[in-house]
């Protein structure tokens, strides 16, 4: 997997709940699932309090627009925890490929991740369709 290259921004919230749910899974209390791109978030962000998140940036229950760059196909997505994750409703996990690979960015930022298959994919985010912290939700 390639190293975060992208500057992304967590807020003190979203940071803390993610690392207690990767430690969490390293003590063996959690489903056992791969972690490493969720840890590279964690390591290469900038953490901002809640109250001072960019409307701009994705973060936890974030509802964005994608448009993938091979097929120019426009997906809605909303970026939740694992117990909340529904992908086939659009609702994914933080924990997954894409999920770690949206975490923090931009709208105009592209999003980069490794499918199960192992094939690369990349996807521009061109809104923020629904963001908690802009919407006066500190907590969700």
């Amino acid at each position: 997997m390639e190293a975060l290259t992208l500057e992304r921004t967590l807020t003190e919230l979203d940071h803390v709940r993610l690392l207690n749910l990767v430690r969490r899974d390293r003590r063996g209390e959690g489903p056992a699932t791969p972690r490493l791109a969720i840890e590279q978030v964690l390591d290469a962000c900038a953490i901002v309090p809640s109250r001072q998140a960019p409307p701009d940036v994705v973060t936890m229950y974030s509802q964005v627009l994608l448009q993938d760059f091979e097929t120019g196909q426009r997906q809605e997505l909303t970026l939740c925890y694992p117990a909340d994750a529904e992908p086939a409703a659009g609702f994914v996990s933080v924990l997954s490929p894409v999920g770690a690979g949206l975490l923090g960015l931009t709208v105009g930022s592209v999003a980069r991740w490794t499918t199960p298959a192992g094939s690369e994919r990349r996807a521009e985010i061109l809104a923020i369709l629904f963001q908690p912290e802009a919407s006066g939700d500190y907590t969700a």
